[in-house]
């Protein structure tokens, strides 16, 4: 129990630092499409107006809840905004301790499913991978295939998270082994 609680907070850290890895350096304009100065100025504003009055939240524009608002989605351009009223710094101090956080206990919670397997450490490894790859699939690229994400976005935000939950599974399986590496036996000769 001891080793599946350290291999999980072992992963679940791993993970934090490929997230960081991923997002919180320069390699995160990879996946980032921007707009100008003034173009970026001018869909603030147009929120604030638009949006504050509703609050945070998520919304599809145009709303294809009326028949004018499907009309409009089916011309385009459309959007879904991931919108927040209060704005918060870059990085955010509060964010990088909750998402510690969340990764530690991520990590231990795919421990603990890897050592429900009672297999061996390639047969964890495999499950690790294999789920880490089904749950990006399902959960990020189905966003592209369903919703029309954008592909680039998709598919980096897919990659970053595949690696990260890859990495905290093969960290905890590996800690989890329990076969030592068996000392050889000395050398004796025998008359």
């Amino acid at each position: 129990m001891i080793r599946m609680l350290i291999g999980g907070l072992a992963g679940g850290f791993a993970m934090f630092i490929t997230g960081f890895l991923f997002w919180g350096t320069p390699l995160s304009a990879l996946a980032m499409s921007r707009a100008g100065e003034q173009d970026s100025a001018n869909l603030q504003a147009a929120m604030a107006q638009a949006l504050t009055p509703t609050g945070t939240g998520v919304y599809i524009i145009p709303d294809p809840a009326s028949a004018q608002g499907t009309i409009l989605y089916g011309r385009g351009p459309v959007a879904q905004v991931f919108y927040n009223s209060g704005g918060f710094p870059v990085m955010d101090g509060s964010a990088l301790i909750g998402g510690l956080i969340l990764s530690l206990v991520v990590g231990v919670l795919i421990a603990l499913a890897l050592r429900m397997a009672q297999a061996d450490f390639a047969g964890r490894a495999r499950l690790a991978l294999i789920f880490a790859l089904a749950g990006v699939l399902w959960m990020h690229v189905g966003q592209a295939v369903f919703n029309h994400a954008p592909w680039p976005y998709i598919l980096y935000l897919a990659f970053s998270d595949f690696v990260a939950l890859a990495a905290a599974g093969l960290i905890a399986a590996k800690m989890m082994d329990s076969k030592a590496v068996a000392a050889p036996a000395s050398e004796s000769t025998v008359h």
